[in-house]
């Protein structure tokens, strides 16, 4: 028999070094971010004592406030809407095998997934800047910036909810509807309760990439429609401010508080199930 070269405590304090190193490699770049963003010095390596004065700055910067309303609103309407249309091409592909078109629907859904944003950009512009030509609409901004955000957070969005669907046992959706409920009742009662918890995964997902979103956003954005990953992206090119660290902090507190939120309600949901499980076993 071959003896290990470690012994199991001497494994597991081996697995934990590598496991904090990595969440420091991961989480040490955005505390910093965060700690000098209450610098008080211009030179963002430099410290130079505690102050909120960039925090003041920002509430005065109408450039900076602009592009986070246009940014947030996109991502938004982005993440609502990629759900949608995620869950009925989720549906589509799950529920029905065999139909005309399939696998060119699969593959085109799935393309985004793989295509690299700057194809993905470019297509979109050529495709907008000929139908603006032909048809007078529409003209690159806000609106065209959410349909290319679109196109990616749908793939994202069917993929999450597809693996979701795949698991549901079909006996559930079949007993509701032998017991007299209607397709919509079923959808309404049964599927919708237990594919939620996907659907806000993927709402949050879809939110995250509209948000911070540059290379879609720097192809299909037009005068006026400047979102805040492109203002930061902008003002870096000249060296980052404190100011730059201050937006970056604000975002981060809304998408951690979204994410803490979204997964205290998750665990609250898969508890709720497993009890109601256990007494639907006893009775």
């Amino acid at each position: 028999m071959k003896r290990a070269i470690f012994g199991p405590k001497t494994a597991q304090a081996v697995g934990r070094t590598w496991l904090g190193l990595g969440f420091a490699f991961l989480y040490l770049p955005i505390l910093a971010l965060i700690l000098y963003s209450f610098n008080d010095s211009k030179i963002p390596a430099v410290w130079g004592g505690f102050t909120l004065k960039w925090y003041g700055a920002l509430m005065e910067d109408r450039e900076v406030l602009s592009g986070l309303r246009l940014s947030l609103e996109i991502a938004f309407m982005t993440a609502c809407a990629s759900v949608l249309l995620g869950c009925f091409a989720a549906f589509a592909l799950v529920k029905y095998k065999r139909f005309k078109g399939r696998t060119l629907f699969t593959g085109m859904v799935n393309a985004p997934l793989v295509m690299p944003e700057v194809i993905i950009g470019l297509s979109l512009l050529l495709m907008l800047v000929s139908m603006q030509r032909a048809l007078g609409f529409p003209e690159r901004g806000a609106m065209t910036i959410w349909l290319g955000h679109l196109l990616l957070g749908m793939a994202y969005a069917t993929v999450m909810i597809q693996a979701r669907l795949s698991e549901l046992n079909p006996q559930l959706e079949e007993a509701a509807m032998d017991l007299g409920a209607k397709p919509w009742q079923v959808f309404r009662l049964v599927t919708l309760p237990m594919i939620a918890q996907s659907m806000l995964s993927a709402w949050l997902l879809t939110f995250t990439l509209s948000l911070d979103d540059v290379v879609l956003s720097a192809f299909l954005s037009g005068p006026g429609s400047t979102t805040l990953p492109l203002v930061i992206f902008s003002r870096a090119r000249l060296g980052v401010s404190p100011s730059i660290n201050a937006v970056a902090t604000v975002i981060i507190v809304i998408v951690s508080i979204g994410v803490i939120a979204a997964s205290w309600w998750i665990a609250h949901r898969e508890r709720q199930r497993l009890r109601e499980m256990l007494e639907a076993q006893k009775s």
